[in-house]
């Protein structure tokens, strides 16, 4: 149970890479694999994958981000780009049931590159239309969320927070990330 925990807690978004070290068609499908059987609301499965390897299109793709908003950061530059993306699209209009089965989706397939020591950034800050015309996406498909991945270049650091306190992230002088998040006390609302 300690391992599934400690899990979690290395699963930060990474948004700086080792892009000299790509990772391959094969690691993606794995990805898409192992999300294709975790919950859905209903169990209607509305979900479809695009998974994204080759570097050409990569680089298209990466053209259309926007990264670290509450930082006023402009993204990876050039050697620490993702190399690997995940566009997760819907069957169907979106809904509640659509958008859970997205974090669901979402969240599992960070978890799954994290234990196979990849870094993840879950991206919804893009431009639909550019995304659709790239991949040539039917319009009765919805773009639910980019997931970016690739070998991890950046140190993420949790940091014990409390209710009042700034939750924004943040990034020191040596460019490590910290992520507060409350303590436990401050989200446990009620025990019985």
């Amino acid at each position: 149970m300690e391992e599934f925990a400690e899990l979690v807690r290395k699963a930060r978004s990474c948004r700086r890479f080792v892009e000299d070290e790509p990772i391959g068609p094969d690691t993606l499908r794995k990805i898409v694999d192992c999300v294709r059987v975790a919950s859905s609301a209903h169990n209607r499965q509305p979900l479809r994958y695009i998974a994204v390897s080759n570097a050409e299109t990569r680089l298209q793709l990466f053209a259309h981000t926007k990264w670290a908003s509450s930082i006023g950061w402009g993204g990876p530059p050039p050697g620490e780009r993702p190399t690997g993306f995940i566009v997760i699209l819907s069957t169907t209009q979106a809904s509640m049931p659509v958008y859970y089965d997205t974090a669901i989706a979402a969240q599992t397939m960070q978890l799954f590159a994290t234990s196979l020591g990849l870094g993840c950034c879950m991206l919804n800050n893009f431009p639909r239309g550019p995304v659709r015309e790239l991949f040539n996406i039917p319009e009765d498909m919805e773009i639910m969320l980019l997931l970016a991945f690739g070998v991890p270049k950046e140190i993420r650091v949790l940091q014990e927070a409390h209710v009042g306190d700034n939750l924004l992230y943040w990034r020191d002088e040596h460019g490590v990330h910290y992520v507060p998040k409350l303590a436990l006390e401050d989200v446990l609302y009620k025990e019985t």
